[in-house]
């Protein structure tokens, strides 16, 4: 049974749209625009002062005939879309921005699963013929498809998915095209509906390729490459964000109990060029200092700090594109390249470290190499791990720093493997020739900072203002009075 809606503008125009069980909300929302003479990918609609998931049905919507719906404006940034594709029952999770197009969606998880082709498929067709035909992707979203390169080139946005979290099922359909012509006839409707968005593609993309030396991996066909080969399988994309981010190892010192003494590089690259013994005491240094409570006190610096944060965090952010992501990785890769040395430090088992002075040329292989000339025992297998994401480094070819992304000055873990029997792990690691020449570890005393010195430090917020602290008459703590009166002011509690 038919029914209707009535959409009110911003403006109190009103258009009234009929519906019946089956019409979907996006479609409410495109007839009514149409009608008011606006455009629907910057408008979304409410209902009772909550937004309406354009994605459903108008049977399964709550809404009531003759429901009244407010067109309100978009956010001009774009959400965050939690996608999970099903591809013939295999399923893929990621999180995209809701103006991407569905064609972008099927490309991006392609570009970052391995061995998973959507927009390139081909299947013989016949017993004897070797043609390969076009198999389509047909994007099935809250049981409407998508299928017509048209469709597909719809933003998420577009389809009704705004926010929160949406499931694609992906099937295929056999078409009368085969797959060279179907890939020409994509690339040409590409180029004609955005020819200078994919011009800057793929000039990220030539960036990206030429920045990451290392690790490699197949580069991306683009679609006159898919056309003239008519692969039906689709190689992994080389992408930066593909790649794991590594922050926490850029400028931290490589250990907490002291520093790695800077000595003479010898002639031999394999020797290492400084040897640590084990601590003495099995206390960490760390745990071995003692400060005074007071310099833990938070102060109105920090409550400024914490306020200036929240703001921050509250505001929105958009996604970074292909292009500042394809010059991050360039520039990044550029700093590789000028890095010239890395002094990278190996805690053993039994507690000892040994560091190497490692260059661009060095690899996973040299390390593991160098070890074994230190081990009492080199035939137990072992592996070396980075600290933060416990990265593994392997014993091949690939480049410590411009694979690893090792700088300045780095700590490696040495773990033995499973199969390294109990009587071995014992044993000391270093060999005796070596082991006589350990240096004691050095912890380099670090004065105590006070309630003063972290006053003043904290108190340069983010206006660069220094903040006056209140102090008792005896000067040995805060005035508690002062303290609240100001923290009230600060967080909003005063008058009414």
């Amino acid at each position: 049974m038919a029914a209707h809606v009535e959409v009110v503008s911003t403006d109190f125009r009103r258009a009234k749209i009929k519906v019946t069980p089956g019409t979907y909300l996006v479609d409410v929302l495109d007839e009514a625009c149409k009608k008011l003479n606006l455009k629907s990918d910057k408008y979304e609609l409410k209902h009772k002062q909550k937004l309406v998931d354009l994605s459903s049905q108008y049977r399964t919507s709550g809404l009531g005939p003759g429901a009244k719906l407010e067109l309100v404006q978009k956010s001009k940034s774009a959400s965050v879309v939690s996608i999970a594709l099903d591809v013939n029952g295999q399923r893929y999770t990621k999180k995209l921005p809701s103006d991407m197009s569905l064609w972008k969606v099927l490309r991006q998880f392609e570009s970052t699963e391995n061995g998973l082709n959507i927009t390139g498929r081909g299947v013989p067709v016949g017993t004897n013929s070797g043609q390969l035909f076009h198999e389509a992707p047909v994007v099935n979203i809250m049981g409407r498809e998508y299928s017509a390169q048209e469709d597909l080139q719809k933003t998420l946005s577009q389809c009704g998915i705004s926010s929160g979290s949406i499931v694609l099922r992906v099937s295929f359909k056999l078409s009368e095209r085969t797959l060279y012509e179907a890939m020409q006839q994509i690339s040409q409707y590409l180029n004609d509906v955005e020819p200078e968005k994919q011009k800057l593609e793929e000039k990220a993309e030539s960036k990206a390729a030429v920045a990451a030396e290392e690790p490699k991996a197949d580069d991306v066909p683009t679609e006159e490459t898919r056309a003239a080969e008519a692969v039906p399988q689709a190689s992994a994309e080389a992408t930066a964000p593909s790649a794991p981010v590594e922050t926490s190892r850029d400028s931290e010192p490589m250990e907490v109990d002291g520093p790695v003494a800077a000595t003479a590089a010898p002639a031999d690259p394999l020797q290492p060029t400084g040897v640590f013994s084990a601590p003495a005491s099995s206390t960490p240094a760390a745990a071995r200092t003692h400060e005074d409570d007071s310099i833990y006190e938070p102060t109105i610096a920090h409550a400024q700090l914490r306020q200036q944060q929240l703001l921050q965090r509250a505001q929105n952010t958009r996604l970074k594109s292909d292009e500042e992501l394809a010059a991050e990785a360039a520039e990044e890769a550029a700093r590789l390249a000028k890095i010239t040395k890395v002094e990278v430090k190996v805690r053993f088992p039994d507690q000892t470290s040994a560091v190497w002075t490692v260059g661009p040329d060095e690899t996973g292989a040299f390390l593991y190499q160098a070890i074994r000339g230190v081990m009492a025992n080199p035939s137990q297998p072992f592996k070396l791990i980075l600290p933060g994401p416990k990265t593994v480094i392997q014993e091949n070819e690939k480049k410590l720093i411009a694979g690893y992304r090792l700088k300045g000055r780095e700590m490696l873990h040495l773990l033995w493997e499973d199969s390294v029997p109990a009587a071995a792990r014992k044993e000391p690691f270093l060999k005796g020739s070596v082991a006589s020449r350990a240096q004691e570890v050095v912890v380099p005393e670090v004065p105590q900072g006070g309630p003063d010195e972290e006053d003043e430090g904290a108190a340069a917020g983010p206006s660069n203002q220094p903040v006056r602290q209140e102090r008792s008459r005896n000067g040995s703590g805060l005035d508690s009075d002062a303290v609240k009166k100001k923290l009230s002011k600060f967080l909003g509690l005063g008058k009414k």
